[in-house]
């Protein structure tokens, strides 16, 4: 049986490491274009790389020629403009195009729960959330119009050995083995759903040429459904501390600091929980298996071993600072 031929646009990412590897274990014969420029997640062995910027149609049509493959994944497009370049590209060149998207995409804050993916798609509170719709928009235009193969994929919040989930990222980390007051947004009893990268990756490639994901949408997550309390805990726990939780409101983080409405009132502040009926009828052998216990272990063991990745924030430790100082009173 003839391989399937698929080509990811980037590979060294969060997602992207995760699939690519479980794509050349499946058998996929994969090859990479990107430029070459990431160095901490390593591209699989078995893989084809050739480096060219998908963003600059010149370098890409150079680095792949005439070449077609049975699947395309771009895992770097965030734009209308980028997903209409890659249109152009690739119409008539590959059976399916696979577009990330995210799960920030919808609705915000979620009418109901839980999440399907007909649920509604909007976000007053993040840019990256409505150029991620206007994306998904051209492309279903594109199907329905001209057929274009396109399928949408809407990942949570994934996460690997090196991403940190909370808002200070390692200098939470570095606040618990100091005994600081570490920032949790609202009163910590949201809930979420945290996917390790590996896990995603189990139903992203089940979903590679199969014909039926084609002009579909599918939002991919764990189903072990945890709060924003019990995501520190466990960090903490991995630290071998207890953490010293200080609740504030997500709004009053906001006007404290702009630049988180997105991640905050945009995502993270609201209750999610996702029905993953739709994938895994497509893929029947998904299921999760990392809980976030173990994926923090994994965190602060990676970087426990580069202490060269340990950055602390100054802004956002004196911006932690104020916020614990204002909720003692």
């Amino acid at each position: 049986m003839t391989s399937l031929k698929v080509l990811f646009i980037g590979g060294t990412g969060i997602i992207s490491s995760a699939c690519g590897a479980r794509a050349v274990a499946t058998g996929i014969d994969l090859t990479i274009l990107n430029r070459g420029t990431t160095t901490h997640r390593a591209v699989p062995e078995g893989a084809e790389v050739i480096q060219g910027d998908i963003r600059d149609p010149e370098s890409a049509r150079s680095a792949l020629g005439d070449r077609e493959f049975d699947v395309v994944v771009d895992f770097v497009a965030f734009t209308p403009d980028q997903v209409q370049g890659d249109i152009d590209l690739f119409s008539g060149r590959t059976g399916q195009y696979v577009f990330i998207s995210s799960a920030s995409a919808y609705q915000t804050p979620p009418g109901r729960l839980p999440i399907v993916e007909s649920t509604p798609l909007r976000n007053p509170h993040w840019q990256y959330s409505r150029n991620k719709i206007a994306c998904e928009d051209l492309l279903m235009s594109a199907y329905r119009e001209r057929g274009f193969p396109a399928t949408v994929v809407r990942p949570s919040h994934t996460y690997d050995r090196t991403a940190i989930p909370t808002m200070g990222h390692w200098t939470d980390i570095h606040r618990m083995r100091q005994g600081q007051g570490v920032v949790v947004h609202g009163d910590g009893t949201s809930l979420w759903a945290i996917t390790h990268h590996t896990d995603f990756a189990k139903a992203f490639v089940g979903l590679l040429g199969h014909p039926k994901a084609v002009g579909d949408s599918f939002h991919i997550t764990t189903d072990e459904i945890t709060t924003w309390n019990e995501i520190y805990a466990a960090l903490a726990a991995a630290a071998g501390v207890e953490a010293n939780l200080v609740h504030v409101a997500s709004d009053t983080i906001v006007a404290a600091e702009p630049n988180l409405e997105g991640a905050l009132l945009g995502d993270k502040a609201h209750s999610v929980i996702f029905d993953n009926s739709k994938v895994k009828a497509l893929v029947p052998d998904y299921v999760a298996t990392i809980p976030f216990a173990a994926g923090a272990r994994e965190i602060v063991d990676w970087y426990d071993a580069h202490p060269e990745r340990q950055t602390v924030n100054d802004d956002m430790n004196a911006l932690f600072d104020k916020l614990v100082a204002a909720a003692a009173g």
